[in-house]
């Protein structure tokens, strides 16, 4: 049992120490996938291959709310669908979904209730534009909404940034973190959701597509700013810890 248990913490502390030299690679690449599989999903709906793609809808919609009116589009007539009152040239979303009949006035969704008015942005309205992937002539929606997918593609951006100079680049100082990362996601999105039900503090607005992404960009590279030297330490200590206790052993790794 001895032998069996010193067998296990040996192999535990070389995984370890593997993971601890390797962990930005292991970082980088599950970053990576994360935010190429929302553009594959639309992809895999455009060829007919509706049940994978549905899948990855599936899959990262507990990460995102997935409202069509708020994502881009592949393969259709505009690459964004913003709703009527965001203040751009684009066709709004409520003028495709006037002709859907999934958005019918008197459609219900199991969890929001009736579509009603689709300018009234109802929880059946939100619900139905979460469910709705997309068709031939509008596109394919990505399974991550504009804002989310410049987070990670940044945050991914920005990992690699950082693995070109990790040993130079400190963590971002909090005050920066929340003036450049934290402030402008927050405002731009409180403002658009206190405008709406139960809260109606002031007139609905939507914010662009742009300041989305802008936003969403910003507040990714900060994190990657911020999370990553942090990282690079603390696996630094850990993997000088493994190696001494290695090394007093007489195992060379």
């Amino acid at each position: 049992m001895t032998r069996k248990r010193s067998s296990l913490g040996l192999r535990l502390n070389i995984w370890l120490l593997r993971l601890a030299r390797n962990w930005l690679r292991v970082a980088l690449t599950a970053i990576g996938i994360y935010a190429a599989l929302p553009w594959v999903a639309p992809t895999l709906m455009r060829l007919g291959l509706e049940g994978p793609g549905r899948a990855l809808y599936t899959l990262y919609s507990p990460f995102c709310h997935q409202f069509a009116f708020r994502s881009f589009f592949l393969y259709g007539e505009q690459p964004v669908y913003p709703r009527y009152n965001t203040g751009t040239t684009l066709k709004p979303f409520e003028a495709y979904a006037a002709d859907l009949p999934e958005f019918a006035p008197n459609q219900s969704h199991p969890l929001g209730g009736p579509v009603g008015d689709l300018y009234a942005f109802t929880p059946g309205f939100q619900f139905m534009a979460r469910d709705f992937i997309g068709n031939a002539q509008m596109g394919y929606k990505l399974t991550l909404c504009e804002r989310d997918i410049s987070i990670y593609t940044a945050l991914f951006v920005g990992g690699l940034l950082y693995s070109r100079a990790r040993r130079r680049i400190r963590p971002v100082p909090i005050w920066l973190y929340i003036w450049l990362g934290l402030l402008p996601i927050g405002i731009d999105g409180f403002s658009q959701m206190f405008g709406y039900p139960p809260f109606n503090w002031w007139p609905p607005r939507e914010t662009t597509p742009f300041f989305r992404v802008l936003t969403g960009a910003i507040f990714g590279l900060m994190n990657a700013w911020l999370g990553f030297p942090y990282l690079e330490i603390s696996f630094r200590e850990t993997r000088e810890q493994i190696e001494l206790k290695l090394a007093r052993a007489g195992i060379t790794v």
